[in-house]
């Protein structure tokens, strides 16, 4: 094993705390909250906290791509690494005081994501993972759930409404039926409940690249699945889902509705 992955994690890890501690002086505090053009919410906050992260990555890896949600992508070099950032993910709770947003970065090398580390501000947790490293959550291991039927399991989501909109409507029926209970805790911190063991199942039917960067890593080195939702690992499908490696055949055999 390459133990620059070991660096890389130290250093995604550090940079997604540092971009956390600068949205604490944010949060709660009634910051002002404009709108894109796709109706999405953006602070200050997610801006400052790109800033920091795109500066630390410059600082550290002159030349290396990054695509960032808020500033977006940089000049196209024929570089093998590409960092993927989200600086505030949860950007709605995080205008609302509520305390489940994070910051997100994950690196991709060759087309593969071999790093990620997503922190949460206002919980105080991170979880870290690079390929061969093993999955971390607050320094210690993190494991999927056990759980090995779908009839037992937890769900989370992030939007209801998407289900129906992006054409899921009936695979998500299907998966709310056959599930134990369902919660609307979703976003970055769904996906970190099933590296952790929190949960089973997170699925969005509408998802962007900086959006789930981390995750790759973070799930397969708890044991898990992070991918689209026919089973292949990517962070590219404009969709995305995690669960356990036991629960996955029986989710894909719900969702093609066999």
């Amino acid at each position: 094993m390459d133990n620059s992955y070991r660096k890389l994690l130290d250093f995604a890890t550090e940079t997604v705390y540092l971009a956390g501690k600068l949205t604490l002086g944010y949060f709660q505090t009634g910051v002002h909250t404009d709108f894109k053009a796709d109706n999405s919410p953006v602070t200050i906050a997610d801006q400052k906290a790109e800033e920091l992260i795109r500066a630390r990555i410059e600082k550290k890896f002159p030349g290396q791509l990054i695509v960032g949600e808020e500033f977006g992508e940089s000049e196209e070099n024929g570089s093998a690494h590409r960092w993927y950032i989200d600086p505030i993910d949860g950007t709605k709770s995080f205008m609302r005081g509520v305390p489940f947003y994070s910051v997100l970065l994950g690196l991709e090398i060759e087309g593969t994501v071999q790093v990620g580390a997503v922190y949460f501000p206002a919980l105080d947790e991170m979880v870290a993972a690079a390929t061969g490293e093993g999955c971390w959550w607050n320094g210690r291991p993190a494991r999927v759930s056990n759980v090995d039927r779908l009839e037992q399991a937890a769900i989370v989501f992030s939007e209801i409404a998407n289900f129906e909109k992006f054409n899921r409507g009936d695979a998500w029926h299907r998966l709310m039926d056959r599930s134990y209970f369902r919660s609307g805790c979703g976003d970055a911190y769904g996906y970190a409940q099933v590296a952790t063991g929190r949960a089973e199942l997170m699925l969005d039917p509408i998802m962007c690249d900086w959006d789930c960067g981390p995750f790759p890593p973070i799930l397969s080195e708890a044991g898990g699945y992070f991918g689209d939702w026919q089973g292949n690992t990517t962070i590219h499908a404009k969709e995305s889902m995690a669960t356990t490696k036991t629960l996955l055949p029986e989710v894909l055999r719900v969702i093609e509705g066999k």
